[in-house]
């Protein structure tokens, strides 16, 4: 599967990461990426970018030699109706936006309400991707989700880091296995992306692709192999 796209990362900006802009920019483009982008934690998170760093992004430069870079948010969903830590008038000047649940920001509710969650921040607009629908501390009922990003055309993440051994949301496979399948039934496309917070995890999806292969994932449906169809799914236009 080709595989030359990744669209959440995050800099020492994020307060939680460990390497600037321009070394995740520089590491990104040693991997063969195409298209990069920055997504730095909003507001809510502990010790993350306020408000006014996102008003700045304009002055970024969009390309770095071959690969086009893009700037954008993970939002945090902040409560069952599904609002977020940053207005539309800063949401629609993001080149990307993902949405997630994060346990700072988020108490877990019924699966019902977990859902209602994650289609109440769908419903925005200016909201691209679902970053990490994997955390069985936040569960959710998949037919749901899928249909809705269906519905509200947004993407699902296949995040690599929930996947690797280290990961502190538990063993996400088995929540991958039903929304994957799900997306196959009702061609929701999804994009697996690194969720790097240190320059080396920059495209990597390794943990990602093999989660991918174990349920024959059909490659049309993966927006890491389509830039062309990603571009109808994100706040950019080339």
């Amino acid at each position: 599967m080709r595989d030359n796209i990744d669209l959440h990362t995050h800099t020492i900006a994020s307060g939680h990461a460990y390497n600037t802009r321009n070394e995740m920019i520089a590491a990104a483009y040693q991997k063969g990426l195409e298209i990069f982008a920055i997504t730095e934690h909003a507001p809510a998170m502990p010790g993350s970018c306020q408000r006014i760093y996102f008003t700045n992004y304009r002055v970024l430069p969009r390309k770095y030699k071959t690969m086009t870079v893009l700037y954008g948010v993970e939002l945090n969903i902040l409560d069952f109706q599904g609002h977020v830590d940053l207005p539309d008038s800063l949401l629609k000047e993001m080149d990307v936006t993902l949405a997630s649940i994060h346990p700072p920001c988020f108490v877990s509710g019924t699966v019902e309400e977990n859902t209602a969650a994650y289609i109440g921040a769908m419903k925005n607009p200016y909201i691209n991707i679902i970053a990490h629908p994997d955390d069985s501390r936040f569960p959710v009922n998949y037919e749901w989700l899928v249909k809705a990003a269906k519905e509200y055309h947004v993407v699902l993440e296949v995040n690599n880091t929930s996947l690797s051994p280290s990961s502190f949301r538990g063993d996400p496979r088995q929540c991958y296995q039903e929304m994957l399948k799900l997306c196959m039934k009702y061609q929701v496309p999804v994009v697996m992306d690194s969720d790097a917070h240190v320059d080396l995890m920059a495209g990597n999806h390794a943990y990602a692709l093999e989660m991918l292969q174990m349920v024959n994932f059909p490659e049309e449906l993966v927006l890491n192999s389509q830039s062309g169809m990603l571009y109808d799914y994100i706040n950019f236009k080339p």
